[in-house]
């Protein structure tokens, strides 16, 4: 079984490095690690041509630079470029939790489905938060409580934790462009929601991101989701209104429970 990593950057050249480095320290699994660049002017390309000559069994290294049309329509280059069983994503200043973490999602989709026995199509774990790599979390995101009724609030899974069957691309529909800043949301209750895929929650962190990305970058980039999640809702035909999904600040008090008793325990 062949896991395809994705990583999407534009002039990322002070944390890919880290990425990079993550993805090629990946033990025990068959990878095909792309990266796609949307035409990067800072030495981001200079760094990613360092590694073309690292590739080893096991791992194949494939990436293009390119303008794009934003993030997700670059996450729509890598999904055509893919050829694995599995994809997911490895954002561009991420890094996996552990050297076996692709191993560790690997053996969950060798399992079979707790439901009639069929092919898992997806699985999801748990991501933390860090201001700079090594340092210590700042915010813990667990989906082990969620449940699907909770996409009406728009919480959702960690994306980056999200790996699935790349048939599914071709079933249901790639990234949708009509978002800037929301289509892993629409995409995940997509597919989790609104078409019931199987899924299984891998109780494991897989990815410590750094703060201050598209997602986690202030007041306005968060006025922009709520307004983009609810806009996914109601196109996939699910009513909810803003003030529901300003409730979801609730569910993300988990996330700070988690490192108070990792902190008092």
């Amino acid at each position: 079984m062949r896991i395809s990593l994705i990583t999407v950057c534009f002039n990322s050249v002070k944390t890919i490095r880290d990425t990079l480095e993550s993805a090629f320290s990946q033990k025990d699994v068959d990878l095909e690690y792309i990266i796609v660049d949307g035409g990067s002017t800072d030495g981001t390309v200079d760094l990613i041509r360092e590694y073309e000559g690292r590739a080893k069994s096991g791992l194949t290294f494939r990436w293009l630079s390119e303008p794009d049309k934003g993030i997700y329509d670059a996450f729509n280059k890598g999904i055509k470029m893919a050829t694995g069983d599995i994809v997911g994503i490895l954002n561009a200043d991420d890094v996996f939790e552990s050297d076996y973490t692709l191993s560790h999602i690997k053996a969950q989709f060798e399992l079979r489905s707790t439901q009639d026995d069929e092919p898992l199509d997806a699985v999801y774990a748990d991501i933390r938060f860090v201001r700079q790599l090594g340092g210590r979390t700042v915010r813990y995101c667990s989906a082990k409580r969620f449940r699907p009724w909770m996409f009406r609030f728009a919480v959702m899974v960690p994306h980056p934790s999200f790996y699935l069957r790349r048939e599914l691309f071709e079933k249901y529909g790639e990234y949708s462009l009509e978002y800037k800043i929301c289509a892993d949301f629409e995409l995940v209750m997509r597919y989790m929601w609104k078409h019931r895929i199987k899924t299984r929650y891998m109780e494991e962190c897989v990815v410590v991101m750094r703060t201050g990305g598209a997602s986690t970058s202030g007041i306005k980039s968060n006025i922009l989701i709520n307004k983009e999640d609810l806009k996914a809702l109601k196109s996939n035909g699910y009513w909810s209104s803003l003030w529901l999904i300003y409730l979801k600040y609730i569910f993300k008090i988990w996330g700070f429970a988690y490192i108070l008793k990792s902190i008092f325990h």
